[in-house]
């Protein structure tokens, strides 16, 4: 099982989560952060350091953002790992 990145993350971009994920699952793209699904244990610490809740269980994933978990599926492995907060989108 996984978690997915959805859309609240889209132009927001807090790296809090990408600090306490024990597995560096997650990798950056220009506008929205993906777990690797592959790389995801499902261990949920991520979870709750999203600000803005865009992570969820790949169970629980909003019907309206149901493609996001194709799309972190698709985008993570083309993308760079990310495993240091940044300032985010939403604050530059």
């Amino acid at each position: 099982m996984t978690h997915v990145v959805c859309e609240p993350c889209f132009n927001c971009k807090y790296t809090d989560c990408v600090v306490v994920c024990p597995v560096e699952c997650f990798y950056e793209g220009d506008k929205i952060l993906y777990i690797h699904p592959e790389e995801c244990i499902d261990c949920e610490a991520c979870v709750p350091e999203c600000p803005v809740e865009a992570i969820f269980h790949e169970d629980n994933v909003p019907e309206e953002w149901q493609g996001f978990t194709e799309l972190n599926a698709e985008m993570a492995p083309q993308c760079e790992v990310i495993t240091e907060k940044k300032a985010p989108l939403a604050d530059q």
